[in-house]
């Protein structure tokens, strides 16, 4: 498979966490189960192939997807297609960016995947054709970095303190929230609408969620795991507050997760019906 990620610019950086382009990806799997990381995704089929989103529970399709889409701030877990001999071009925003480059409102699409002309118009669709006509992945990259710094309104852009309190939400522990939102110089509801507005989620799913991520690097690839060092390390009330938020935002209660070797995947993506 060929997998190359794009080196982003000083200024793209800002607002982009990654852009990847893959071709020949043959999965071992048709469903996989997609985890909250904070992040919105701009994804550009390049292949001709429909994906779908499930139920996660039933596994049944929920939606069809083809061209262009977004998949919006989720604070559960999605379950989507993964298909043999793939190709496609992913944005992964991070959730400063939202705002900038769509100009609205970023809880708008929480929980949700759509079709990208719901956003941009049919511009998202001819942008997908001048991608798909170019021969490498360089100049696809090209292609795509023009038009997201075009997109880019620095009038749209939060403010320092909103991102500085969402920068300290994801480096500092959960037991320091209290003291993270107080630190703002307005109302907490004035924080959360703000917060809604830019980044999609509350300052507190956006502090459980970024301290999930951080207990998926932990776990991964290690083969001795203690769940009760990581309940108290990671600053849960009790073993079944964590497994309880384990299971939210996986799916998976934390032994199910070891057994199914999740913690050797990657560590937001995990197969479903992998072939034996």
């Amino acid at each position: 498979m060929d997998f190359i990620s794009l080196d982003l610019n000083k200024h793209l950086s800002k607002y982009i966490e990654s852009i990847i382009h893959f071709k020949g990806f043959n999965p071992d799997h048709s469903i996989e189960r997609v985890v909250p990381t904070g992040h919105v995704f701009l994804i550009f089929e390049l292949d001709g192939f429909e994906r779908y989103t499930y139920n996660n529970k039933s596994l049944k399709p929920t939606g069809v997807f083809t061209d262009v889409w977004v998949s919006g701030n989720h604070k559960n877990y999605l379950s989507i297609s993964a298909h043999q001999n793939s190709e496609m071009l992913v944005v992964q925003l991070k959730p400063k960016g939202f705002y900038p480059i769509t100009h609205v409102p970023s809880s708008t699409l929480n929980d949700k995947v759509i079709p990208a002309q719901e956003l941009f118009g049919t511009e998202i669709l001819n942008l997908r054709t001048t991608i798909l006509n170019q021969k490498t992945s360089t100049e696809k990259f090209e292609v795509i970095e023009e038009w997201l710094m075009n997109r880019i309104a620095l009038d749209d852009v939060p403010n320092s303190e909103l991102t500085n309190i969402l920068d300290l939400l994801k480096t500092k522990p959960l037991t320091n929230h209290a003291d993270i939102i107080s630190s703002y110089s307005k109302t907490q509801k004035h924080l959360i609408d703000q917060f809604k507005k830019y980044f999609g989620l509350t300052p507190k799913v956006f502090h459980r969620i970024f301290r999930f991520n951080e207990i998926l690097k932990e776990i991964h690839t290690k083969n001795n795991i203690r769940w009760s060092q990581i309940t108290y390390q990671f600053g849960y009330t009790d073993q079944s507050h964590f497994i309880k938020e384990f299971k939210e935002f996986s799916g998976f209660n934390p032994q199910e997760f070891i057994v199914s070797d999740f913690h050797k995947e990657q560590p937001n993506f995990f197969p479903l019906d992998r072939k034996s």
